[in-house]
């Protein structure tokens, strides 16, 4: 479809697209990354590893069918293809996917300025839902970006658009910050 005649939302669709078959291409595990994967590692080497198919993805990602695909330090995207599987009974894509969508985008955005053995929890989450969204919505994405980050406490914004620019949705959230403990794995 990338024909010069082809729009903005079309253009942008399109390349949303073949970043999401880039990463689908590479052989991605799902579960749970083992303490050796993730030990020396920064937030941001670690999530770079799991868009490059090193560590797995998380369970939810598949899921609820969306995925990371994009990262720097700072800043997290998420793309998500909304299903009809994800309706709520009102007939659009039920609010705490897209809450899951922007948690993730703005908590690994937090994510990606830790230190080796440092992390965070989600304290508070604000979500402003703005327009619905439905099935009919081929992809949207989740951009999430840090505020502040000082010793114990980050915060970041996040807002959920479409291809075509739309608004669907925005976020706050305030995580805690901490020195991670080892943890077993299920």
């Amino acid at each position: 479809m990338n024909e010069p005649s082809a729009t903005p939302a079309e253009r942008t669709l399109d390349a949303w697209r073949a970043r999401e078959a880039e990463i689908d291409a590479r052989a991605h595990e799902v579960g749970l990354a083992s303490p050796a994967q993730v030990a020396g590692r920064t937030g941001l080497e670690i999530l770079q590893a799991m868009v490059a198919g090193e560590i797995p993805r998380a369970p939810i990602s598949r899921t609820l069918n969306f995925l990371l695909v994009e990262l720097e330090a700072g800043r997290a995207v998420f793309q998500g293809r909304p299903l009809f599987d994800h309706y709520n009974p009102l007939g659009t894509v039920h609010g705490g996917w897209v809450a899951t969508l922007l948690d993730s985008a703005v908590g690994c955005a937090v994510h990606t300025l830790m230190e080796p053995g440092r992390s965070y929890t989600t304290v508070e989450l604000k979500i402003n839902y703005v327009k619905a969204v439905t099935h009919k919505v081929p992809l949207v994405r989740a951009v999430g970006e840090v505020i502040h980050r000082g010793g114990r406490i980050a915060t970041a914004q996040g807002r959920l658009v479409g291809p075509d620019g739309t608004l669907y949705a925005h976020a706050t959230t305030t995580c805690l910050l901490f020195e991670a403990q080892p943890s077993a794995t299920p």
